[in-house]
C-alpha cells in the first residue's frame, strides 16, 4: 500500500537518524599517553625558522638549548610561579619559560557535587597530561641573538595576576636587549599577552613573534562524529578542523595563512585558543610529532617580522582564550575584540541556522522560568505552534484515513487474492474521498530536523551541562539515571548501560504507543504488529540519549496526541 510505504519511509528515516547517533556516533578512542623524561629528551630537532615542538619542558625557539631535567621540574615549584586569581580562573604562570601552564575553571566542577574538584584545563610538564601555552620570538635568518628560551628564569613585577593588576615579566641579555612580557586577564577567560623588545644594543634586531599551544599525550575525546574535538581555527573567514588521528597521518599536518583569525584546541565544553591581532598577517600550523610511545600535538602561529633599530622597541600583542565555550561569552569576544567567527568554536553543525537560534530561544526561556527542563517544554509548545497549520492538515488526513478503515477492510476482503486490483480500488477510494495517504507522514518528517537540532543543542551546549529538571533528573545533558531493571533504585544494583531504561524513556515509549493507536493502522496485520513494536525499540534506543531530549520527545508526543484526538472528535472518528 502506498500509505504503508510512506509510513515505513518516515519511520525508517527517524530510525536512521537515531542509528547514526547510537551505532556510528562513536569513533575508536585513542589511548591517553603520558610523557616520561626519557621520551622528552628523545624529541627530534625542530625545523629552522619556526617554534619547536615540545622538548624537555616548554617549547624552545630554534637555536636554544633544551633545558635540563632539573630545570623542567623547576616549573612546578611554587616559588617559580605567578598566581592567577580571577572570578573564573585559578592557576599560575611559570617564571621558568614564562608559560601559562596551570589553570582550573572556578565555575565548573568535575561532577554535579559542588564539592568536587574544579575542571582542570591547563597542566604543566611533569603532570600526567601537560597542556600549556607559550609565547616568544624567532630571530630572522642570519641574526645571532641571545634570546630567552624555555629554561629562562624571568623576573616578575608582581606575585599575583588579577583582572585589576596585570603582571610584567622581564629578562635582559648580555647585549642589553630587554625582553618583557605583560599578561593581563579579564574576569572571564581572556588573556591579553603583550611582548616588547627594547633594543639597547648597537645593531638593528629583526624578530618574528609567535604563540603556541601544546598538548602532550592524546587526550580522551567523546569520539562522536557529530561533534569536533581537536585542533581547529578560523583562518581568513574559513573554519579549519583536524582530528587528532588526522594529524598522526604522514601528511596530516596543516599549514595556512591568515590575517587575524584564531586557532587552538577544542574539547566538548572547553577551548584553548590563540587570537592574533585582527590586522596581523600570520602563518598557522596544526601538527603532531610522535616519539617513542608519546604523542605531541601543537597549534602555533608565526607572525611577520618586526625590526627594532638601536634605541627603539617593538611591541606585539595577541589574545589567549582559556575557558568554557559559553556562546554568549564567545560572541562578546568576537564583537569586542574583532575575533573572526569565534562562535564556531561551538560545533553547531550543519543545521547551524536552526541549532543556534534554538539555543538562544532556550536561553531566553530559561531566563524567564529559571529551569532548562521547563524551557524545553515551553520551547516544544512554541515549535508545535509554528508547525500547527502543517500538522493540522496532516492529522486531518490521518483522521480521514482512520475513518475509512471499515471501507478499506471491505476491499481487502473482496480482493484478498488480487493485490493489484486491491491497490487500484484503494487509490480510487482515496481519490474519491480526497485523501492523500502521504500527508499523514509529514509530522514525523518535520520532526527529524527539529529533533536533530535540539539533540545537538543539548549535546554540545555547556549551559545544559549539569542543568537540573525536577526529581531525579539532575543533568539534562545526561541520560535518565534510573532503570527499570533495578526497580528505579529499590534494588541495590547498577545495571549495565544497555539496561539503563529509566522513567522518562518509558514515558516517551508509552506516549509513542498511544499516538500510534490513534493513527490509521496498516492493512497488513504483520506490518501493523511491527509498527506497534516500534515504541519499544525507540524506548530502548532513546534511553541512552540526553534526558532533555527524551523529555522533549515525550512532551511533543503528548501535544500531538491532544491535537490529533481533538481533530478526531471534531470529525466524528472513533479513537
Amino acid at each position: 500500500m502506498s500509505e504503508q510505504r510512506n509510513l515505513i519511509l518516515a519511520i525508517a528515516l527517524s530510525l536512521a537518524i537515531l542509528m547514526v547517533f547510537q551505532v556510528l556516533g562513536k569513533k575508536p578512542k585513542p589511548p591517553v599517553e603520558t610523557q616520561t623524561v626519557e621520551q622528552q629528551q628523545a624529541a627530534p630537532t625542530p625545523a629552522p625558522g619556526v617554534p619547536a615542538p615540545p622538548q624537555t619542558a616548554p617549547l624552545s625557539a630554534p637555536g636554544s638549548a633544551p633545558p635540563s631535567v632539573g630545570q623542567a621540574d623547576a616549573g612546578t615549584d611554587p616559588g617559580t610561579r605567578i598566581r592567577i586569581e580571577t572570578p573564573s580562573l585559578h592557576g599560575s604562570i611559570s617564571l621558568v619559560g614564562a608559560r601559562v601552564d596551570a589553570l582550573t575553571l572556578v565555575k565548573y566542577r568535575e561532577a554535579i557535587d559542588p564539592k568536587s574538584p574544579e575542571i582542570t584545563l591547563l597542566s604543566p610538564l611533569g603532570s600526567p597530561a601537560p597542556y600549556f601555552a607559550e609565547f616568544g620570538w624567532v630571530a630572522s635568518a642570519g641574526q645571532t641573538i641571545d634570546m630567552p628560551g624555555p629554561a629562562t628564569r624571568w623576573t616578575a613585577d608582581r606575585a599575583e595576576l588579577t583582572p585589576a593588576h596585570p603582571v610584567t615579566l622581564s629578562w635582559t641579555n648580555k647585549a642589553g636587549i630587554r625582553f618583557s612580557r605583560t599578561f593581563a586577564v579579564d574576569d572571564k577567560y581572556m588573556f591579553t599577552v603583550t611582548q616588547q623588545v627594547e633594543n639597547n644594543g648597537p645593531a638593528p634586531v629583526t624578530l618574528r613573534p609567535y604563540g603556541l599551544i601544546t598538548r602532550v599525550g592524546t587526550p580522551k575525546t567523546m569520539g562522536m562524529y557529530i561533534m569536533h574535538e581537536g585542533p581547529l581555527g578560523v583562518l581568513d573567514g574559513t573554519l579549519k578542523e583536524k582530528n587528532y588521528s588526522d594529524l598522526s597521518e604522514p601528511e596530516g599536518a596543516f599549514k595556512g595563512e591568515s590575517t587575524g583569525g584564531w586557532a587552538g584546541f577544542t574539547d566538548k565544553y572547553w577551548l584553548v585558543a590563540l587570537a592574533p591581532d585582527p590586522k596581523t598577517k600570520t602563518s598557522v600550523r596544526f601538527f603532531h610529532q610522535p616519539f617513542n610511545s608519546t604523542d605531541l600535538y601543537q597549534v602555533d602561529h608565526l607572525d611577520e617580522a618586526m625590526t627594532a633599530a638601536p634605541g627603539t622597541a617593538i611591541v606585539h600583542s595577541e589574545y589567549l582564550f582559556t575557558g568554557a565555550k559559553e556562546a554568549e561569552t564567545l560572541d562578546h569576544y568576537s564583537e569586542k575584540l574583532g575575533i573572526d567567527r569565534f562562535d564556531l568554536a561551538i560545533d553547531f553543525g550543519w543545521y547551524y541556522f536552526l541549532t543556534k537560534p534554538f539555543f538562544y530561544a532556550l536561553r531566553f526561556l530559561h531566563g524567564l522560568v529559571g529551569n532548562f527542563g521547563v524551557a524545553i517544554l515551553l520551547f516544544t509548545v512554541v515549535i508545535k505552534g509554528l508547525f500547527y497549520p502543517l500538522a493540522n492538515k496532516s492529522y486531518v488526513a490521518m483522521s480521514m484515513m482512520k475513518k475509512l478503515q471499515p471501507e478499506v477492510k471491505k476491499l481487502q476482503g473482496r480482493f484478498a487474492d488480487d493485490k493489484v486490483r486491491l491497490n487500484q480500488e484503494l487509490m480510487a477510494l482515496y481519490k474519491r474521498e480526497k485523501v492523500n495517504p502521504a500527508s499523514g507522514c509529514l509530522p514525523i518528517l518535520v520532526q527529524i530536523p527539529v529533533f536533530f537540532s535540539l539533540y545537538k543543542v543539548l549535546f554540545i551546549s555547556i549551559e545544559m551541562r549539569h542543568a537540573p529538571f525536577f526529581g531525579w533528573i539532575h543533568d539534562l545533558s545526561a541520560p535518565d539515571p534510573t532503570s527499570l531493571f533495578n526497580l528505579f533504585g529499590l534494588i541495590p544494583w547498577t545495571p549495565p548501560d544497555m539496561l539503563m531504561i529509566g522513567v522518562w524513556p518509558l514515558i516517551m515509549g508509552a506516549t509513542m504507543y498511544l499516538q500510534q493507536k490513534l493513527s490509521p493502522q496498516p492493512a497488513d496485520p504483520i506490518r501493523a504488529k511491527m509498527f506497534m513494536f516500534l515504541p519499544l525499540v525507540f524506548t530502548v534506543m532513546l534511553s541512552q540519549f540526553a534526558a532533555g531530549l527524551v523529555i522533549y520527545w515525550a512532551w511533543n508526543n503528548v501535544l500531538s496526541i491532544a491535537q490529533q484526538w481533538t481533530i478526531m472528535k471534531r470529525m466524528g472518528v472513533p479513537s
